[in-house]
């Protein structure tokens, strides 16, 4: 069961209506699930983008609209170029019974002994990894300690990490998460595209999967769209 709780209700207001909306302090949203369907939803923005804030595309949230309880997990988010603000959030509602597919972020924690006392440079590779699992087994974040790398050339790969007894990891298990070089190796990182959606994308993997609406896909993070809502 999920341990957040965010509470909205349907919403009426659509298109170029939205705006006043977000005047008034209401995020505009969209919660759609492969037996739901889809339909445009209302929340208080400051609550959602406090909640939002500490959470990952792994994260389950019980979702209450209208008083009917939804286990979702945050698909997309879209915000305010310039500002920063909140703008849009696809809900995507999930079965307890059917694995999906999530991007779980990777927290590095503690200090490296090898770069701390031996004088070394620590790298860090890839920042999540790719998970498939029953939404309940979905890791949150896996937490990876650093105090492991005590000498030169110490390594952790992906193969390295702890997410549990029934979650399969789908990224390549080689690839690295950290290590310490010498301080006048030259690493030249692979390039990187960076998204600005949520950490973590969720897909069905048992049954059909659930396309993300065309409405939802396309709103209020650019305002030309607004007008076909």
């Amino acid at each position: 069961m999920a341990d957040i709780k965010l509470e909205a209700k349907r919403r009426t207001v659509l298109g170029k209506q939205n705006r006043r909306l977000r005047r008034e302090g209401i995020l505009p949203a969209v919660l759609y699930g492969s037996e739901l369907g889809s339909f445009p939803i209302e929340l208080d923005r400051r609550s959602t983008s406090r909640l939002l804030a500490r959470v990952s595309g792994s994260t389950l949230i019980e979702l209450e609209v209208d008083d009917q309880p939804h286990t979702v997990l945050v698909r997309e988010i879209q915000r305010d170029p310039l500002r920063g603000r909140l703008l849009h959030v696809d809900f995507l509602k999930v079965r307890m019974d059917v694995r999906i597919r999530a991007e779980v972020p990777i927290e590095l924690v503690g200090e490296a002994p090898a770069a701390k006392i031996a004088g070394g440079v620590l790298v860090t590779g890839v920042d999540a990894i790719e998970v498939e699992a029953l939404p309940a087994d979905l890791p949150d974040r896996v937490t990876v300690d650093l105090e492991s790398l005590a000498n030169i050339d110490d390594s952790i790969t992906v193969a390295d990490l702890f997410v549990g007894e029934n979650v399969r990891i789908l990224t390549e298990l080689n690839e690295l998460v950290a290590r310490v070089i010498y301080e006048a190796e030259e690493i030249i990182p692979e390039a990187v595209v960076v998204t600005e959606a949520v950490e973590g994308v969720a897909e069905l993997v048992e049954g059909a999967e659930v396309a993300a609406p065309e409405e939802a896909a396309k709103e209020e993070g650019a305002e030309e769209e607004d007008e076909r809502r």
